[in-house]
């Protein structure tokens, strides 16, 4: 018997031969929950991961979504952001799985997910280096953590804190699309440039909203060194 990480609810396994020999790790979620999570797969946006089997036909132009089309249009962004790859649609179920994360403490969740991340990292690169989108330290003192930490070291290779938020400020989700793009002043910093030059480097973070916070923090890293950025989030 096993307890969903989710729902706290316990629940029986399906049985199968891959996980009777250990070649597949126990689901830390019930059916129930975990059906109700949006695995992006199929045709996606090839920058931003943005799932086309959920996104409208006319917002699209070939493999590439119109945000994603804005931004590259843009002599300051054009081919900052490698790419981004998201595991999971992000639907109601997925922000209020993010919300118990984020705003009432529930950090255990995020183990649910670290199978996927590992797997995804693998078909990005494998050569390299971890760095989580950083909170501002006031914001990091409030929360007790960093969910995008959490989530990195699921992909079971060393975390680099390489990027220092300058200031804190509003929450992203409480911006409109409009302000999050109207953001003039990059706010990260590289600490460390060593570490950064020459490497490729691949960002985590948990959703991925209008790209804006991932391509500040691509723009300074690349600023700072980095070969290739691209980025993993656990929704799109």
């Amino acid at each position: 018997m096993s307890y969903c990480l989710y729902c706290h609810q316990s629940y029986s396994e399906a049985w199968s031969w891959e996980a009777l020999i250990g070649l597949k790790a126990s689901p830390l979620l019930c059916q129930d929950c975990d059906g109700k999570l949006i695995r992006i797969k199929g045709e996606i946006c090839r920058i931003c991961g943005r799932d086309f089997s959920v996104f409208p036909e006319q917002y699209r132009q070939d493999d590439c979504c119109f945000d994603c089309i804005r931004w590259e249009e843009s002599d300051i962004w054009t081919g900052v952001l490698q790419q981004n790859r998201s595991l999971y649609v992000y639907n109601d179920y997925m922000k209020e799985m993010i919300a118990k994360l984020k705003y009432r403490g529930d950090a255990e969740i995020v183990k649910a997910f670290y199978p996927v991340l590992s797997s995804e990292f693998k078909k990005i690169s494998h050569d390299a280096i971890i760095v989580p989108i950083p909170l501002s330290d006031e914001r990091h003192y409030e929360r007790g953590f960093n969910q995008a930490e959490l989530l990195a070291r699921g992909i079971q290779k060393p975390v680099e804190q390489l990027l220092k938020r300058k200031t804190h400020e509003e929450k992203q989700s409480k911006k409109t699309r409009e302000e999050r793009l109207s953001q003039k002043k990059n706010p990260f910093e590289v600490i460390d440039s060593v570490k950064v030059k020459d490497q490729k480097v691949i960002l985590v973070d948990d959703v991925y909203t209008t790209g804006s916070t991932l391509r500040y923090a691509v723009k300074v890293l690349i600023e700072g060194g980095a070969k290739e950025v691209s980025s993993i989030t656990l929704a799109r």
